[in-house]
């Protein structure tokens, strides 16, 4: 076993139980990550998707707004 006694060989062997073994839990702990960022992505989608009416409605409004003034002077001028 070259310089490293059996303890060594016995501490790496339960390292890599613990890692890889019982069940595949590095695999399920990867496959829990990928789903968790797949439903964030989706939710950023959804939510720019549910912006872009939100930020039309606002540019209406501003330029009705903008309109509105005018439309004021325009009345106190011809009085």
């Amino acid at each position: 076993m070259g310089t490293f006694s059996i303890w060594h060989w016995l501490i790496v062997l339960a390292v890599v139980l613990v890692l890889f073994g019982g069940g595949g839990k590095i695999s399920r702990l990867m496959g829990d990550f990928g789903k968790g960022l797949k439903n964030f992505k989706k939710s950023m989608k959804e939510e720019e998707e549910e912006g872009a009416p939100a930020n039309k409605e606002i540019e209406s409004e501003t330029a009705a707004k903008a309109e509105a003034p005018e439309v004021g002077k325009d009345k106190a001028a011809n009085s």
